[in-house]
């Protein structure tokens, strides 16, 4: 990948990409991204399992974990896992993609027995699990260190982590809106060990709540950081705040140029991160597309079933058709190429 001449690499100077025009940010973007593939927009065929969302915290942001405004508390047992994963199978999904929530029941034990079994009954199948986060909490519970944790998740299958978890990096704003959860040192203490033990990861920023735009360039700032030293970020993810069914009072939502601003700013302030992902479940199908002329070059995939952005409001329940993403991304005058996880390309449409 070619790095462009501007790194932005301090606060202020980042920051000041906010003040430009959004067309003139979205210009800057989309020639880094034209530059790293040209008019290709990537998708992946894959799958969520969300296991039991009975949770030990309490983030305000959340729609998903039962508490009182989401009365159906569920845990999946083993043989439901395997069950559903075999039908997943059957769909085409080539990716899984598990995350829960912080269950005492659901300890180390279950879900790497989870994962061994899903590689005994699907070796190809790629198992994205566990966020930073649901590591922090495994280890915590089971008294042991959390890089124990990423060596049994590997032994018993796991291929690359998620990069949920992250939310916002100030610590100020965490106290507030997820106590209780992997701070941010902690998270990228994770990630980082994962990536030196040879695994990939992706990044996250959850943004549109009580944050402000110097936040968002920390977060940004801290991932580039990382990115320098261990090279192990696939994909970076800005994650646009669900505003349902949850406990934190915010009043603005940042407007749709807002959000196209931000990402525009992630893929110029990470040009070390490969790929920067528009995430259509938070973002619905119609931004994720815009999104592309603004330095986005992947939308994640097909997702059949989507349990945690849905619970907050978002569109994403029962997934999206391969067909209907691939005539979107044409529709949209770029080139879809369906990829395995760590993007390797599959197919160009």
């Amino acid at each position: 990948m070619t790095h462009h001449a501007t790194r932005y690499t301090t606060l202020n100077e980042a920051l000041a990409l906010y003040d430009k025009d959004i067309y003139e940010l979205g210009e800057q973007a989309d020639k880094i991204r034209t530059d790293y593939y040209g008019k290709k927009t990537f998708f992946n065929s894959n799958a969520h399992l969300n296991p039991t969302n009975e949770c030990s915290d309490v983030c305000r942001f959340c729609g998903f974990s039962a508490h009182r405004k989401n009365p159906h508390p569920y845990t999946m047992t083993k043989d439901d896992v395997l069950a559903r994963v075999d039908e997943i199978v059957s769909r085409g999904a080539l990716e899984i993609h598990i995350v829960g929530a912080h269950n005492p029941r659901c300890n180390l034990q279950w879900y790497c027995d989870v994962f061994a079994n899903i590689k005994k009954h699907h070796p190809s199948l790629h198992i994205k699990a566990m966020t930073a986060a649901e590591v922090h909490f495994l280890a915590t519970t089971a008294g042991i260190t959390f890089q124990e944790v990423l060596e049994k998740m590997a032994e018993s299958g796991v291929d690359s982590m998620p990069g949920g978890g992250a939310e916002i990096f100030d610590e100020k704003l965490r106290k507030n809106i997820c106590k209780g959860k992997v701070d941010s040192q902690g998270w990228l203490a994770i990630h980082r060990h994962w990536h030196k033990m040879g695994k990939k990861s992706n990044a996250t920023m959850l943004f549109g709540h009580i944050e402000n735009r110097a936040h968002r360039i920390d977060h940004l700032l801290r991932l580039q950081q990382l990115q320098d030293e261990t090279g192990g970020f696939n994909a970076f993810i800005p994650l646009v705040y669900q505003k349902e069914n949850n406990f934190l009072q915010v009043s603005e939502f940042p407007t749709g140029q807002e959000i196209l601003k931000t990402i525009a700013i992630a893929r110029i302030v990470l040009p070390n991160i490969p790929h920067i992902k528009a995430y259509w479940a938070t973002l619905g199908i119609n931004m994720a597309m815009v999104a592309q002329e603004f330095g986005a070059d992947d939308l994640d995939g097909t997702i059949q079933k989507e349990s945690i952005q849905s619970a907050g409001g978002s569109d994403s329940a029962s997934g999206i058709t391969k067909n209907e993403l691939i005539s979107q991304i044409k529709n949209a005058g770029f080139v879809p190429v369906e990829r395995d996880t760590l993007y390797n390309e599959i197919h160009v449409y």
